[in-house]
């Protein structure tokens, strides 16, 4: 479970609010796509999600642990793909996994089949023993995803994570996606992609301007939108003078 409790954010020396006072829960069992205008604040929230970035004020639990006040408790509960694959370039894709594997103290027996079962299903098994660095952006990020998700943790918190996959490789992840929430955890995922925020989540946050204009189901948000038919339409009414 996902809790942000008046979570505020501001640059500029506090002349500009990035985040405002932004309240949102994640249950177990639920994807949720967080959707806003580029600068809205969606990689501000993720980054003090995960700890990256510490907020001015409010409060982030992650399976009930305080990100700041017990932070390895709870970086403990979750994966994070950041909206950048370009990390740890110079190991090899085994050796990277391997490492992320190790600071999470996963089991030789558990890692391997992860490792192996990820591999297969995203294509990557003949270039295990490759430098990252020979990759292109779409398989750099599938490799971080499968570093991301290597120790197997309850919340998945992901970064624009479909951008440079394949359709094969987006279709895999959205298959992942399913599968973890069926199983009762929590995906958070921020996209651009309207059209599979629609189709995947089971609940939407919509931010605008460092604010959270909605939070729910797509069909409480066309029921509070009838006009529009799909979320691309109802996120452009709303974000059309944002």
């Amino acid at each position: 479970m996902i809790e942000l409790n008046n979570l505020t954010k501001s640059y500029t020396g506090g002349q500009k609010k990035a985040v405002d006072n932004l309240s949102w829960k994640i249950n177990d069992g639920e994807i949720a796509g967080f959707i806003g205008p580029n600068g809205a604040g969606k990689s501000t929230t993720i980054k003090m999600m995960t700890g990256l970035v510490s907020p001015d004020s409010g409060s982030v639990a992650l399976n009930g642990f305080d990100i700041t006040k017990d932070a390895l408790r709870a970086k403990q509960q979750f994966a994070y793909v950041s909206d950048t694959p370009d990390n740890f370039l110079r190991l090899k894709v085994i050796e990277y996994l391997n490492f992320i594997a190790d600071i999470y103290q996963v089991s030789e027996e558990d890692r391997n089949s992860r490792i192996t079962d990820m591999a297969k299903r995203f294509d990557l098994m003949e270039v295990l023993e490759r430098p990252i660095m020979e990759f292109s952006h779409g398989m750099r990020q599938k490799v971080m995803i499968m570093g991301a998700l290597v120790h197997n943790p309850s919340i998945w918190i992901l970064d624009e994570p479909m951008v440079g996959l394949d359709p094969n490789a987006a279709f895999t992840l959205k298959e992942l996606m399913r599968e973890h929430a069926a199983a009762g955890n929590s995906v958070l995922f921020s996209t651009h992609v309207l059209e599979v925020a629609e189709k995947l989540c089971d609940h939407i946050g919509l931010i605008v301007s460092g604010q959270m204009v909605f939070q729910g189901t797509m069909e409480e948000l066309k029921g509070r939108y009838p006009k529009g038919t799909y979320l691309e339409t109802i996120f452009m009414e709303i974000t059309k003078n944002a």
